[in-house]
Formats: structure tokens, C-alpha cells, sequence
């Protein structure tokens, strides 16, 4: 280490004097031009500070070398809960889908996801226009019932908007399709949706066979006849995220005639499908259950291809 200016030059004057004959009129002639030296100061400095410094040096090390290994091995205990905490929190987001998130499917590939009357069998074939019965009876009987939930089902069951009616939830792709012998029509659907606010209204399905099991709705109020509503649950292939479906029969009080109507909605990832299959005859069970089954599968296919899109 290098000492500082002020050692070099008090050890100057002390080495040229030591070889003199120690005369009193050197030593005043020594006063006079130059300061009285520090003999003890230099001699000490340099002889202990070359030891002392490297022993405090490894000192110091050694205890920064333990100091490391033990922030060390905290630092990697303290990774554990971390990681952990971060892996859970990962996940998080895939359950609950994010409202932000884009549609996976594009309006072509809804449309792909749509059943056909080739699905349902050879009696079934594209609409030719809405069945009368839609307001013969499901808009007056929605008119007149002072059940909030009961109202809301028949409402649904006339505008078939199950979801809502917010531009998030307008219908993608749509298809109406006829079963002239049997006078059944099949509304069917797909539609965009979060998959949180999708369960919601499939919980509120769940409710309706007690809520709404059997109750009165007035049709005409002049004329004063009263539909009676009965509605049980319909038992569904297990397809799909989530899924529930109703049976709605509305008949008036003389029982001339009786409308039978199956609501059915099922959820895959985001997208929902959704169908209303009714007639005034006998329905046909195997119509609503085929079209949840092939509807489902195409569906899922097609939300897989839009994902390879992406």
C-alpha cells in the first residue's frame, strides 16, 4: 500500500541526518531549516500496517464468504413457497376465463358448428317460417303471470334469447329447422358468452322445477282464458362443460290443446349452445337429445380449430 506524501517527506530529512557527527551547531543549523521530525509515526506505520492489513482482509473475507452461502441457502429455501405460490396463481386464469379475452371463434366457424336437418333424420328439414303456435300461445301466455321467474321463462321461451340481449350475447349463427309430420320446430344456436355468466343462467335453469313447477298464466284477459304451465326437468346426455335443459307444457284450461316445449343450453369453454324444440303434438325426445350430442361435437371441434387459427 502507498503511503501518503506527508510520510515521504518527514522520512527525507531524518536519513540524511543519521550519518553526522551530532554537534550542537548541526542540530541548530537542522531546527532552523527544516521541522522536527516524527521518528515514531513512519517507523511504526510501515512496520505494522503490511501485517495487521492482510490479516483483517482474510478476516473480512471469511466472514463474507459465510455470509454469501448463508444468504444462499435462504435464498433457495425461500424459492420453494414462491414457486409454488406462482404455479397456483397460473392457473387461476384458465378456470375462470377473462372478459377481455377475444372470441375463439370466428362467425364462419359458428356457423360450421350448427346442426343440421341431415343430423336429425329424414322427417326433419330446413324452416319454412315460424310455427304458428309460437303466438298462439307462448306470447299471451308470457303477457299475463305475476311470477318474475315464470315470466322470465315464458319471455324466454317466446324471444328464445336465453343469455340476454346485449350485442356480447347476440346469436353468432343461427338455424331454424321443421318437422312438417309431426308439426315440431328446433330453434338452434350459438353464442359467445363468459363462461361464468353462461352458468349462471344454467343455475338459474336448475331452479325452475321448484319455483316454477305449476303455475297459471292468463292468455286473453277479455276472454278470460288461463294457461296452465308445468315444468320438470330434462334429463340430458353428459356433454359439454355445463349444461341444463327444462320441459315446458302449457296448456289452457279445456285442455284443447297442449304445447310441449324442451330448452336445452350447453357450455363449452365460452360458447354456449342453445335450443328450443317444441310441438303441439307428442314430442320427439330423440330430436333434442340428438341435437345436443352432434351439436356439442361440432362445437368442440370447432373451438379446437379456431385455437390452431390463432
Amino acid at each position: 500500500m502507498r503511503h501518503a506524501p506527508a510520510d515521504r517527506q518527514s522520512l527525507t530529512p531524518a536519513t540524511t541526518a543519521r550519518p553526522a557527527p551530532a554537534t550542537a551547531t548541526t542540530a541548530a543549523r537542522a531546527s532552523l531549516t527544516t521541522p522536527t521530525p516524527r521518528p515514531s509515526p513512519p517507523t511504526v506505520r510501515p512496520t505494522h500496517t503490511p501485517v495487521g492489513r492482510p490479516l483483517l482482509c482474510a478476516a473480512l473475507s471469511a466472514t463474507l464468504a459465510l455470509a454469501v452461502s448463508a444468504c444462499g441457502a435462504s435464498g433457495e429455501r425461500a424459492a420453494g413457497p414462491q414457486a409454488g405460490t406462482a404455479s397456483a396463481a397460473g392457473q387461476s386464469p384458465a378456470t375462470l376465463p377473462s372478459p377481455a379475452l377475444p372470441p375463439v371463434l370466428t362467425r364462419g366457424q359458428a356457423r360450421a358448428a350448427l346442426i343440421t336437418a341431415a343430423d336429425l333424420g329424414e322427417a326433419w328439414e330446413p324452416t319454412r317460417g315460424a310455427a304458428t303456435w309460437r303466438d298462439e300461445v307462448l306470447k299471451t301466455s308470457a303477457e299475463r303471470t305475476d311470477r318474475p321467474d315464470c315470466r322470465r321463462l315464458l319471455d324466454v321461451l317466446y324471444t328464445e334469447d336465453l343469455f340476454g340481449g346485449s350485442a356480447t350475447t347476440a346469436p353468432r349463427a343461427a338455424v331454424a329447422l321443421d318437422d312438417p309430420d309431426g308439426g315440431a320446430q328446433l330453434h338452434y344456436r350459438v353464442t359467445s358468452y363468459r363462461a361464468a355468466d353462461i352458468d349462471g343462467t344454467l343455475a338459474w335453469l336448475a331452479t325452475l322445477p321448484d319455483t316454477c313447477g305449476h303455475f297459471e298464466a292468463r292468455a286473453e284477459a277479455a276472454r278470460g282464458i288461463d294457461r296452465d304451465v308445468r315444468v320438470t326437468a330434462l334429463t340430458l346426455p353428459g356433454t359439454g362443460d355445463a349444461r341444463g335443459g327444462l320441459r315446458v307444457t302449457v296448456s289452457d284450461a279445456r285442455a284443447e290443446e297442449t304445447l310441449t316445449v324442451d330448452l336445452v343450453a350447453v357450455r363449452v369453454g365460452d360458447d354456449a349452445l342453445s335450443l328450443t324444440n317444441g310441438t303441439l303434438d307428442a314430442p320427439a325426445g330423440d330430436a333434442t337429445r340428438t341435437a345436443v350430442e352432434v351439436g356439442t361435437e361440432r362445437l368442440t371441434e370447432a373451438r379446437r380449430q379456431g385455437r390452431a387459427q390463432v
